[in-house]
């Protein structure tokens, strides 16, 4: 069911921000307002009232609102958004149409990101005017507030709130410009989003990596040496740099559910050998078809999913000689299909984005 939701969340300091106001939506249902107030909790619908003591909020209910009316808002001094996630890896989506700049700082979205006193997401996304003869372009921060070229999840999440905005229904396809280049995702009849993600990078320097090409002016296959233990990594950029590896030298294949990501992924993520850091995606190999990950991203840590990093670890297992060219790639949120094709050397992404919550917060 997807919910929607009006919040209220200063960006100040921390002792300020309450949750002022949530909803539950669906187009048919009525809007939930829970306003900051002593008193009692009661929910009111046209056929169930509930009620219950608390002291610090109350809910009622608003009529006939709807997903389009509450995307119309332009009320000032109010941020509108929209949450979607990509197999658990969430955004919030500003409509960002009338500037080319964001709505609000790094900062500011970091605080947005933050899941106790925040609203809670892996990072905030604009829809922002297309340039150089695309339809839209997208601009992301990530919940540390640092800015990345692209986002695999992030793009199907981001056709599907363009989609909603402009009203259109049934198979879309968008142009979209990119820090990482041109985009191009397309909706399905199915309501899953296909993505032509381009070519994969390969070249060491463009990676960016400073670990010595061994193959091609790529780095396939290398050693790394992370902690006192040395790692068998590939190193690819989807327009944002990834370094995938399938196990220690001469180690068993990876169990990687045994991981302490936690502990590993940030000495990946901020190695020496890295100037841009990197994500990093640790795979285990089930099939030539079938592999499975976790991620490590670059400025949010350990994610549910990682679409450029699915695409850049079926280009290492190719590379390696482990998978074919198209594969299904289970993450801990749950599957993506990646496929490298031979005959334009694009890579394509298909998977699902889903309305969250629709919300306000006050800037």
């Amino acid at each position: 069911m997807a919910i929607a939701a009006a919040i209220s969340l200063p960006l100040t300091s921390p002792a300020r921000r309450s949750l002022a106001s949530f909803t539950s939506l669906r187009s048919s249902s009525p809007i939930l307002k829970l306003n900051s107030v002593r008193g009692s909790v009661s929910l009111r619908t046209a056929c169930l009232r509930v009620s219950a003591a608390s002291s610090s909020m109350s809910v009622e209910a608003v009529e006939k609102a709807s997903p389009a009316s509450f995307l119309d808002r332009r009320e000032t001094g109010f941020l509108h958004f929209v949450k979607y996630h990509g197999l658990g890896n969430d955004f919030i989506l500003v409509d960002n149409r009338d500037s080319s700049e964001p709505k609000i700082t790094p900062e500011q979205a970091a605080k947005l990101c933050d899941r106790n006193f925040g609203i809670g997401a892996d990072g905030v996304i604009f829809a922002l005017p297309g340039i150089n003869g695309t339809d839209y372009t997208m601009r992301i921060y990530n919940s540390d507030g640092s800015e990345p070229e692209m986002c695999g999840n992030g793009v199907r999440c981001f056709a599907r709130f363009i989609a909603e905005l402009e009203n259109l229904h049934g198979k879309q396809r968008f142009t979209v410009h990119t820090g990482a280049g041109l985009i191009v995702p397309e909706i399905q009849d199915d309501g899953k989003v296909k993505v032509d993600m381009g070519e994969p990078i390969l070249k060491a320097t463009d990676v960016p990596t400073g670990l010595p090409a061994n193959k091609n002016q790529s780095v396939v296959k290398s050693d790394l040496d992370v902690d006192g233990v040395t790692w068998n990594v590939t190193c690819v950029s989807m327009g944002n740099p990834h370094c995938v590896t399938f196990g220690t030298k001469g180690g068993q294949n990876l169990q990687v559910d045994e991981l302490k990501l936690a502990e590993i992924g940030p000495k990946f993520e901020n190695h020496v050998v890295f100037p841009a850091r990197t994500n990093t995606e640790f795979v285990q190999v089930f099939t030539p078809s079938h592999l499975k990950m976790r991620v490590w991203e670059r400025g949010a840590g350990a994610t549910l999913a990682c679409g450029t990093g699915a695409c850049a670890v079926v280009v290492a297992a190719v590379l390696e000689g482990r998978a074919e060219r198209n594969c299904t790639v289970d993450l801990p949120g749950g599957p993506l299909q990646i496929e490298w094709r031979e005959e334009d050397n694009h890579i394509y992404m298909t998977g699902p984005a889903e309305v969250v919550f629709y919300g306000s917060v006050p800037l």
